[in-house]
């Protein structure tokens, strides 16, 4: 019996997915270049992702950035092993024709001409997407030049500490923005002044954590459906970042879903907030972190608000206050309302019945108690709710462990 030698390349008939994820797992650059000669589509298919340890000289982590990108990389992510790492980012790198998803942690220095192996690089990334930036401790005032350099991207996600945070981010393509600002340490004194500044005009979704600037500005955000944003301020008596943060909610005006918490705001930012007249017209998903001042606010202002979830705030929550007119949405939209976790305070059961008794066409409450409750509480938490004069005959009371 003869038998024929053929040549065949199965690895390329495997899936993108797959094809990408095999090269990842393999330890050295070498072993990266011998399985190059194994399948013809890995010659332009690509994902790349690795830890520089201390182990991994200069001259081998440059050796990996430009052989993926000689390969066509098109996903590239490189965490640095040790916070703080320097370490010279090829030129070859921004300037990539196929790269579309770069994430970057742990950089010491922001990337910026700086820190590349040659004196100048002008960044020309033309198939970019996605850009994740996470803990790269300063040098943001070169983000709009590499921004501009990325004329598709629709994602941004930016995580860095509070003190180095000053940055401005402007791009028209860019969907989906996420900015978390994280303390360095308990206590640490703030210094100099920070300040964020963003216009993303096509911004569809925002993640938002600011805990230390001193001023926020924002250009137009009409096209903004969604966002999750947390502000903490600790000097009280700051009208003028407070002033920002309200100007700022204001520009949001017309999302859709909004998850807000402003329960570690000063007394001076929650006042000048309490203050303004804002409309979210288009608002019908919100769930609030905040004392009960701003759940009366938010319901005189939301008039087609469908879907209400309200966090605990500890010991820093307000007491409920009745609106002197019943809010729009109660009467004719809100249809499911959320406490989580529900506590047993006056003040509670107070919001509670004001609004089973006025959400007219109200289909669901659903309250979330601690875990730590025992069955004697538990059942006489939910006798005083179910007791209660409802505005709507189709209500369902649901009452269920915060952990269940």
């Amino acid at each position: 019996m003869k038998i024929t030698k053929l040549s065949i390349d199965r690895l390329s008939d495997l899936p993108d997915s797959i094809i990408c994820q095999i090269p990842s797992f393999l330890p050295t650059t070498k072993n990266t270049v011998a399985t190059s000669i194994l399948a013809r589509r890995w010659s332009y298919l690509w994902s790349f992702r690795f830890t520089v340890t201390d182990c991994c000289s200069d001259h081998q982590f440059e050796t990996r950035i430009k052989f993926a990108v000689e390969r066509n990389v098109k996903n590239l992510h490189i965490n640095f092993y040790r916070q703080n790492s320097i370490r010279a980012l090829p030129g070859c790198l921004f300037t990539c024709k196929t790269l579309v998803d770069l994430r970057l942690r742990n950089f010491s220095i922001f990337p910026s001409s700086r820190i590349f192996s040659v004196s100048c690089v002008v960044v020309c990334l033309p198939r970019l997407k996605i850009l994740h930036l996470h803990y790269i401790n300063g040098g943001y005032e070169s983000l709009p030049d590499l921004l501009s350099g990325c004329p598709v991207l629709e994602e941004l996600e930016i995580r860095l500490y509070c003190c180095f945070c000053s940055c401005k981010i402007s791009s028209p393509t860019i969907k989906r923005l996420m900015i978390n600002y994280f303390d360095v340490e308990p206590g640490y004194e703030h210094k100099g002044y920070y300040n964020l500044e963003i216009n993303t005009p096509g911004l569809v979704y925002l993640k938002l954590v600011d805990i230390s600037n001193q001023h926020i500005k924002s250009g137009p955000l009409t096209s903004l459906i969604e966002a999750y944003i947390v502000f903490q301020d600790y000097v009280d008596g700051d009208y003028l970042y407070s002033q920002s943060v309200t100007e700022f909610i204001d520009r949001i005006r017309n999302i859709r879903c909004l998850d807000l918490n402003l329960s570690e705001c000063t007394e001076t930012t929650q006042s000048v907030f309490l203050a303004r007249t804002i409309s979210f017209r288009n608002l019908i998903k919100l769930e609030l972190t905040a004392d009960c001042r701003f759940l009366q606010k938010m319901l005189e202002c939301a008039d087609n608000l469908e879907i209400l979830i309200l966090r605990e705030v500890q010991e820093k929550i307000r007491g409920w206050m009745e609106p002197q007119q019943v809010p729009t949405c109660l009467s004719s939209r809100l249809r499911n309302i959320k406490f989580v976790p529900f506590l047993h305070r006056k003040r509670r059961f107070k919001a509670v019945r004001y609004l089973l008794k006025n959400a007219k066409v109200l289909e669901k409450i659903e309250i979330v108690y601690p875990h730590y409750l025992d069955s004697k509480s538990r059942n006489a938490l939910i006798q005083i709710i179910s007791s209660s004069q409802r505005g709507s005959s189709a209500c369902e009371l649901v009452a269920c462990p915060e952990f269940g």
